[in-house]
């Protein structure tokens, strides 16, 4: 399997991380976001949506995170990252849906406000995170019940859904998300995710440098 990704965005990240808790094997080939590299013709021949990561494999292009996750654990047969008990499946799938549809463009709003434009030089707006406050603390209240029910997201052991559902808060701190009235969430986090050897490998450091690895 080949991977088209840049290990500092959310998704790409989510991948690699994923394919580690899975035990995939692939080759990784960078597209380097800030460069705007996943805009390029050859690039949008992949993935029409310009956007990153990538799989390919074989005669096969697939792009969508979550996706790529769950053909990946498919293809290597590991039941552990992506259960097969239909009830158990069901309940990752949910997860990973709600990540895509609620939970990233939550999150995404503390990125690029605390992150993306310091970076870039521009100016933090406060009514920005002001106005995504109760959403946030709404879904992460949701989060929080979970993660008070089970170690997991989905059980007593970590799932693909946990990494999906980890990804659009890898840079917590540096994205300052209010997470103070959300302790399940915070022990999830730094004491089982952040400890893991699948999440610290892929583990993209302060200024956003990446992993030499990578």
């Amino acid at each position: 399997m080949e991977i088209l990704a840049d290990p500092i965005t959310v998704n790409c990240r989510k991948v690699l991380a994923g394919l580690k808790l899975i035990g995939s094997d692939y080759t990784l080939t960078k597209i380097d976001y800030f460069q705007g590299e996943q805009k390029s013709p050859e690039y949008m021949a992949i993935n029409p949506n310009a956007s990153i990561p990538a799989l390919r494999d074989g005669d096969l292009v697939l792009w969508e995170s979550n996706a790529i996750l769950q053909y990946a654990a498919d293809r290597s047969g590991n039941a552990q990252a992506y259960p097969t008990d239909l009830k158990v499946r069901a309940d990752v799938n949910r997860w990973l849906l709600w990540e895509c549809g609620a939970w990233f463009p939550s999150c995404y709003v503390y990125l690029v406000e605390n992150c993306v434009k310091p970076l870039l030089g521009a100016e933090t707006d406060p009514a920005a995170l002001e106005a995504e406050a109760e959403n946030f603390h709404k879904l992460a209240g949701i989060l929080n019940t979970r993660l008070g029910e089970s170690p997991w997201v989905c059980g007593d052991q970590p799932t693909i859904a946990d990494v999906v559902v980890a990804a659009p808060m890898h840079l917590h701190g540096w994205q300052k998300l209010p997470l103070d009235r959300h302790a399940n969430v915070v022990k999830w986090m730094t004491e089982r995710v952040e400890k893991t050897p699948w999440w610290q490998d892929t583990h993209v450091g302060e200024g956003f440098a990446l992993p030499d690895a990578a």
